[in-house]
């Protein structure tokens, strides 16, 4: 099925998060269990030079898809299994790694063109004999570079949100689904205005004392995925 992303209410930015509560806490456990356990393998892997690093961007889909069917099992009024964290694995394997490696592609162009663009111009300024109006210059041709670096990776942001739920729940090809999944986001901007400012506010909030309350904020924000894709892309 190809769903049609549909406009919801500004305020169902905040429900997409206490839906995900409510889907986080009769199995609080077992999401802390598959957190933890996901942060040590992509420790792990990320140590491995280079292909660490190109496998966590081409594998992340792979996991998210996991955390949104043992959403999908709770919300349905099933048991999450900590097996599930590995869910995508055994399902729709293959798209979700063309997904991420699609990603990684699109993520490195981008880089380089933002490099393109201003590497060149801030290597003439970054001269030994560099003047105070040099430095000037190099500071905002950085942030001028971090600018366009963030204008371009949000509409990639935007196309891989709802992809990993519409791979495996919809049957879409990966392409198919970062259209499917643009369309939605930028239907929905202000409940995503809402929703972001939410998260921002409760990652402050998680991150005292010692960050311990990103163990339950990030299972949290894994299930927003699903509740919100449910919200988007399905009436009732």
């Amino acid at each position: 099925m190809n769903p049609i992303a549909r406009r919801v209410p500004t305020g169902n930015g905040w429900t997409w998060l206490a839906a995900a509560w409510s889907i986080f806490r009769p199995a609080a456990g077992i999401w802390i269990g598959m957190v933890i356990t996901l942060g040590v393998i992509l420790v792990v892997v990320g140590l491995i030079p280079f292909i660490g690093a190109l496998a966590i961007s081409v594998l992340w889909p792979v996991f998210v898809a996991g955390l949104v069917i043992a959403s999908r099992t709770i919300d349905h009024g099933g048991e999450a299994q900590f097996a599930q964290l590995f869910a995508g694995f055994r399902q729709r394997f293959g798209t979700l790694v063309i997904l991420g490696a699609i990603s990684l592609a699109l993520s490195l162009a981008i880089v380089a063109l933002v490099v393109a663009l201003t590497g060149v111009k801030l290597y003439g300024l970054m001269g030994a004999d560099s003047n105070p109006e040099q430095v000037f210059a190099a500071a905002a041709t950085v942030a001028l570079a971090g600018l366009i670096m963030l204008a371009l990776m949000l509409p990639l942001a935007m196309a891989t949100w709802f992809a990993p739920p519409l791979i495996v729940f919809n049957d879409l090809g990966a392409w198919g689904a970062m259209k499917a999944s643009f369309a939605g986001c930028l239907k929905n901007m202000l409940p995503f205005l809402l929703y972001g400012v939410i998260a921002l506010v409760a990652g402050a909030i998680a991150s005292v004392p010692l960050f311990l309350g990103w163990l339950v904020l990030v299972p949290v924000l894994a299930a927003s995925v699903y509740t919100a894709y449910k919200d988007i892309y399905f009436e009732g």
